[in-house]
């Protein structure tokens, strides 16, 4: 996986996410959206052969998208190992 940051400001975050598809985007998308400061968390992939998923975050101005990303990222790894003890166990 590779972030490239096309556009990083106060509220707004657009990045691709090169070498991803729709099934980690999807729980990324839905992760984001979680958080009440983040206004808009979507995501486009726009040429089928070529599929680097473009995203776009928007926030309050309480929070930066940076730091959304950051949150939705750690509580994704939490949930990762949870599942992941789960698993094991069985």
């Amino acid at each position: 996986m590779e972030l490239n940051i096309l556009e990083n400001k106060k509220t707004r975050m657009v990045f691709e996410l090169k070498g991803e598809d729709h099934t980690f985007c999807n729980v990324l998308k839905e992760e984001l959206l979680t958080n009440k400061k983040v206004e808009i968390a979507t995501y486009a992939i726009t040429h089928p052969l070529i599929r680097i998923p473009k995203f776009i975050i928007e926030t309050t101005d309480s929070e930066t998208p940076k730091k959304a990303l950051d949150k939705a990222v750690i509580s994704l790894k939490k949930r990762n190992d949870e599942f992941l003890k789960i698993v094991k166990k069985v």
